[in-house]
């Protein structure tokens, strides 16, 4: 089952090593990862959005995920 997992992660900088810990436990299993962000003028927004696509495992992540963020799934 391939699915993409889409992570929005409000205060980027404080909660970059827990999001990087949870996906580089599933690491085999994603297969893309996207981080956007916005700039401001001189600065880059600390709100971001990361999608995942995942090749298995895709209801464990998507609960490892889901109880630190907000997290929508799309299966196809």
């Amino acid at each position: 089952m391939t699915a993409i997992i889409g992570v929005s992660i409000e205060n980027r900088i404080e909660e970059a090593v827990k999001f990087q810990e949870i996906i580089t436990k599933y690491g085999c299993t994603i297969k893309t990862r996207l981080g956007l962000h916005g700039i401001g003028e001189y600065k880059c927004v600390n709100k971001g959005i990361v999608l995942l696509e995942i090749t298995d495992k895709v209801n464990e992540i998507y609960d490892a995920l889901s109880k630190f963020w907000d997290v929508q799934i799309m299966h196809f």
